[in-house]
């Protein structure tokens, strides 16, 4: 082993790019840095160089168009902080934590963007937010440019700091500033998770659609913006407005990532058209008959269907009912456009000509209408038997556009889940289309104040079912009962109906913090660089997200010399945090994630990942990067 040196198992510390989220600003250097090389001067940007470079796009003026306000540079700069946090995976709180590939994560949604950075940028079909829409009641989160994990966490009372939070009014005298300064990091970062062909939808209303619109042409660009769709939201006309103004409708803000982008509706698949009957009409494709509404808000769509050849009958989807009314089904079958299936197994189809479909599906409509607030609060009070949330979206709207943007297997991202309409939407319209699209949830666990009217019967609900007072317990709630019912009205549908619970936390790995007045104490307590108390599984995640792994991937466990070691995805990555690593183990050690890894045949290079406490001595760490380097594994690291 003679040329070997303890340099070949590098550690990892605080520090370590490998060990925060994404660094963002050095990302963006290092773009430029291969686009214009002759701007770099020792290291740094002559902006002399780059103005030349390029030329007349430059804008030199002082005052330019667009949307500012006080903060504006201090909000970019949040956006481009690294985050110091991880997070903590919570199997007990899950659902089907082994198999799920949905996942709920409670904490502030600027931190946890962040966190995501690495392993989902570029992977997320959709985007839908339902943020506060700033009405004087809403609570807006106050960021901290310098510890935000810890202003976290004093915020939602886990740890003392005297934060307190409240809402937003008028009176504050930055009532649009401070709207402006937490929506805008948060959809800064969002941009950079959506894939190149996904889009971001937000909702909101008259009260800052204006700034909204001004804010997404300055992150995703005014040649991004695909659509301002207009919901009707309410039912029936509101007899309290002062203004003699029945204020019915709100909005969904559509951008795209890039340009290009369009709805499912604009075009279709021609592949799924044939003729394999002759038909005279002409190609054809079939389609599902479900509908989206259950048996309350749309009565006249729950029916059962008969089969005139064969007198079988296909009652109604619970929690579906049909696509067309009674009438126009009868009409359909007259007419030789249903398709009954063979068995009992399936279900009625229509058989939709490609003739028909050009004046149908040339555009998703920009006003949408026949849904509305009072459906999503009726889902609610089905679900839990009190009003727990108020004006939830109703399912039947986000489901809408899932359906027009995701396909099988793609992201769907709200890190507003608020009462987690979109997980439930999800869940109903990938049953609809037997499809297994994924979600990704965030909501902060805000605490409910039994003595505050408006969140007392939520609170009190939460007391019920012996669990803490925030939000983000009736939003994991309502996950795992709509799930539930879903499951139980779709026998047939065999979907992932679990997710997986994740929660914000500072990161696993300690930071060096000496006291001056004791540092014989504070180089004993930083001699194991991992926070006590943390689990194995803890790091094993944290390690996922920094080095840029999907939280859902594979992880296999096996004992290798006494040892247990971990695979993640399929043996990119390879983990021992193990203590008690001396000579005499290391070299079966070694010998056995050698062999794994082998068996594993990884498509990429395997990085190995050790405790530094784990080692007996400098010795054992030396053999174990030696035995390793032998046998083609070059990258090793310790925490």
């Amino acid at each position: 082993m003679e040329g070997v040196t303890m340099a070949n198992i590098e550690k990892l510390d605080p520090g370590s790019s490998i060990t925060k989220s994404a660094d963002i600003v050095a990302d963006n250097v290092e773009s430029l840095r291969s686009l214009f090389p002759e701007a770099f001067k020792e290291g740094r940007i002559d902006l002399g160089v780059l103005r030349e470079l390029l030329g007349a796009v430059v804008d030199e003026r002082d005052e330019k168009y667009g949307l500012n306000w006080h903060g504006k540079r201090r909000a970019r700069q949040i956006a481009l902080t690294p985050s110091t946090g991880t997070l903590l995976p919570c199997p007990d709180e899950s659902v089907d934590w082994d198999a799920t590939q949905n996942i709920m994560i409670e904490g502030d949604n600027l931190e946890v963007l962040k966190l995501l950075q690495k392993s989902y940028a570029g992977k997320v079909k959709l985007i839908y937010i339902d943020p506060p829409y700033n009405t004087g009641k809403d609570f807006v989160y106050p960021d901290d440019y310098s510890d935000n994990v810890r202003n976290y966490l004093e915020l939602t009372g886990q740890v003392e700091g005297g934060r307190k939070i409240s809402s937003n009014t008028e009176a504050s005298g930055r009532f649009h500033t401070d709207w402006l300064n937490m929506i805008y990091p948060r959809l800064k970062l969002a941009r950079n998770l959506l894939h190149s062909d996904g889009v971001i939808l937000v909702s909101c209303d008259d009260g800052e659609v204006a700034n909204l619109r001004a804010i997404l042409n300055d992150i995703f660009g005014e040649e991004n913006f695909v659509a301002q769709f207009v919901w009707k939201a309410r039912q029936f006309t509101d007899a309290r407005a002062n203004t003699n103004i029945s204020t019915d409708h709100e909005y969904i803000v559509a951008y795209a990532r890039d340009d290009g982008f369009s709805l499912k509706g604009v075009g279709r698949d021609e592949s799924k058209f044939g003729n394999p009957d002759g038909d005279p009409r002409g190609d054809w494709m079939s389609r599902s008959m479900l509908g989206l509404a259950t048996r309350d808000q749309r009565p006249n769509l729950h029916y059962d269907v008969v089969d005139p050849l064969t007198g079988r009958v296909f009652p109604p989807n619970a929690s579906t009912g049909w696509r067309y009314s009674k009438d126009k089904m009868a009409e359909l079958i007259s007419e030789g456009k249903v398709l009954f299936p063979r068995n009992d197994d399936g279900r009625p189809r229509e058989k939709k000509f490609r003739s028909e479909m050009r004046s149908e599906f040339i555009a998703f409509r920009s006003i949408i209408d026949g849904v509305h607030t009072a459906d999503g609060t009726q889902e609610i009070r089905s679900l839990f038997g009190v009003d727990l949330f108020a004006f939830p979206k109703p399912t039947a709207l986000i489901a809408s556009l899932i359906e027009q943007v995701a396909a099988d297997g793609d992201i769907v991202l709200d890190f507003f889940a608020g009462s987690g309409t979109t997980g439930h939407a999800l869940l109903k319209q990938n049953a609809a289309e037997n499809l297994k699209r994924r979600y990704v949830l965030v909501q902060l666990p805000e605490p409910l104040d039994p003595s505050n009217r408006e969140q007392k019967v939520a609170s009190d609900f939460c007391d019920k079912l012996g669990k803490p007072r925030t939000i983000a317990e009736l939003t994991k709630e309502r996950l795992r009962r709509s799930a539930a019912r879903i499951d139980e009205e779709n026998p047939l549908f065999k979907g992932d109906f679990g997710f997986r619970v994740f929660k914000l936390a500072s990161s696993n790995i300690r930071a060096w913090e000496p006291v001056a007045a004791d540092l014989e104490r504070s180089l004993l307590k930083n001699a194991e660089h991992l926070v006590q108390g943390r689990k194995e599984q803890d790091v094993l995640y944290e390690l996922l997200l920094k080095l840029g792994l999907d939280l859902c991937v594979p992880i296999k466990t096996k004992s290798i010399a006494g040892k247990s070691v971990n695979s993640i995805g399929g043996g990119a990555l390879i983990v021992c945090l193990a203590d008690g690593l001396s000579k005499d183990v290391v070299e079966p050690l070694a010998s056995g994630i050698v062999t794994w890894r082998t068996a594993l045949a990884p498509a990429v290079d395997t990085r190995v990942v050790f405790k530094d406490s784990g080692f007996a001595d400098d010795v054992a760490k030396t053999n174990m990067a030696a035995i390793l380097s032998q046998n083609g594994i070059t990258d090793v690291r310790s925490l």
